[in-house]
């Protein structure tokens, strides 16, 4: 089934000059870019991007928590407070720099994307992917020097999150319909 996502080069992969790297990946895994370009994102759009969703805050939260229990670290923040406070480091992230926003198409494009990304911790990111290839950084570093994670890209995890992001980075005026060489093999009809 043919899906759109939203697919984000963060400021720390522009900046170190990883955009035609990481382009051509989602290319070369026949993957079609239907929508590009480069901006400083402005406060507005970034809080639009990262919507300030009680459910969402509680579950990062939650989920932090259980990690810095594993590790012996008490916790003294409700999950909602832990949810807002890394809510509000990842639109920092976002502000460091330009961002490439891209709309990237094709046959179950929202997986396959996230399966070339890698996994969210670079550390634990699978060689090959995006993110086990091209960073090292880590939760734990990050926590401890208070910045955000330096990841790479960002990339919608479900079609309804993938509507809403491309929604506020793009007009549907900007995202392009057109064919690839090899559409004619991909989508081949018998």
């Amino acid at each position: 089934m043919v899906e759109r996502s939203l697919v984000l080069v963060k400021p720390d992969g522009v900046m170190r000059g990883k955009v035609g790297n990481i382009i051509s990946r989602f290319e070369d895994s026949c993957l079609k870019i239907v929508a590009m370009k480069i901006v400083m994102p402005e406060r507005s759009i970034i809080e639009k991007h990262y919507i300030d969703d009680p459910v969402w805050k509680k579950d990062v939260g939650e989920k932090n928590t259980k990690s810095k229990s594993k590790l012996g670290i008490k916790v003294t923040e409700t999950p909602e407070e832990i949810g807002e406070r890394i809510r509000q480091v990842l639109m920092t992230g976002l502000e460091i720099g330009p961002v490439v926003a891209m709309v990237v198409e094709g046959n179950e494009a929202i997986a396959k994307i996230r399966t070339l990304a890698g996994s969210t911790n670079p550390v634990d990111a699978a060689p090959g992917s995006i993110r086990g290839d091209l960073t090292c950084d880590s939760y734990s570093l990050a926590d401890g020097a208070d910045r955000p994670l330096l990841n790479l890209v960002h990339a919608s995890d479900s079609k309804e999150n993938a509507a809403r992001e491309i929604s506020v980075w793009f007009e549907e005026k900007d995202i392009l319909s057109y064919k690839r060489t090899d559409d004619d093999i991909l989508y081949y009809k018998n």
